[in-house]
């Protein structure tokens, strides 16, 4: 299993839909999840503490577990079947862990609420894990680095007017 954490939620330009990212914390090797934008909001209200007047799907579910004596110990993108992730839900409940089958967005919702780790399978990683492209990664060039390149330029236009001779010019 490979631990992730959510590395941004995007919104695409064609349709409704919504990517979240989720990164490898020991590697550069991010996994996108097309979900809904109910669901995109749902994980983006918690992750920026946005108070909410009445409790969410996801709220409510929290507080189902707890109030049955449970805990969510962590969640698994455990597989990936015709273009479609499954994933589980792990609740502890008096030492006995049960495994809880849910839509990947619903696992992630829940896990940023109650603080647990994400985990994938590792073929799920092999099968749909992308690398970011290496230009969204590099800055630009600092300001001092252009700044150079312009005097450098300047500097071979000084030195070819430099080799002007003026005296030509007067006729």
């Amino acid at each position: 299993m490979i631990e992730v954490v959510i590395e941004s939620i995007r919104i695409s330009l064609v349709s409704q839909h919504r990517i979240v990212l989720l990164k490898e914390l020991d590697n550069d090797r991010q996994l996108p999840i097309w979900i809904g934008p109910c669901e995109a909001d749902a994980i983006t209200i918690e992750l920026q503490d946005v108070k909410v007047a009445r409790p969410v799907t996801h709220d409510l579910l929290k507080s189902v577990i707890t109030e049955m004596g449970g805990r969510v110990s962590h969640v698994l993108i455990r597989a990936l079947q015709d273009g479609v992730f499954h994933a589980s839900l792990f609740i502890d409940k008096d030492g006995d862990l049960t495994e809880v089958d849910c839509r990947s967005s619903d696992a992630i919702a829940l896990a940023v609420r109650v603080k647990v780790p994400i985990f994938i399978n590792d073929d799920v990683m092999e099968q749909a894990g992308v690398l970011p492209e290496v230009d969204i990664q590099q800055p630009e060039p600092p300001a001092q680095a252009a700044a150079a390149e312009a005097e450098e330029t300047l500097d071979i236009f000084s030195d070819f007017v430099d080799t002007l001779d003026f005296d030509d010019f007067d006729e």
